[in-house]
């Protein structure tokens, strides 16, 4: 999957980032979608620089909305 971090070493100090900013009361689950959020973040940032963007009209007639 394509990530903005290029770097391995900046994903380190991005992953201790974010869970020092996790509240006092986290889960093991905030954890993992807080991950899982930041990665689909930076997957859609990668697509938009890639050109892989449609319109919001383009899809509603893809799906035959109005």
């Amino acid at each position: 999957m394509p990530t903005v971090i290029g770097e391995k070493g900046h994903v380190r100090s991005c992953a201790i980032r974010l869970i020092r900013d996790l509240p006092k009361r986290s889960s093991w689950d905030d954890l993992m979608y807080r991950i899982y959020l930041r990665r689909k973040i930076e997957a859609g940032l990668a697509d938009l620089r890639a050109g892989r963007v449609y319109s919001h009209e383009a899809i509603c007639r893809e799906l035959g909305v109005a």
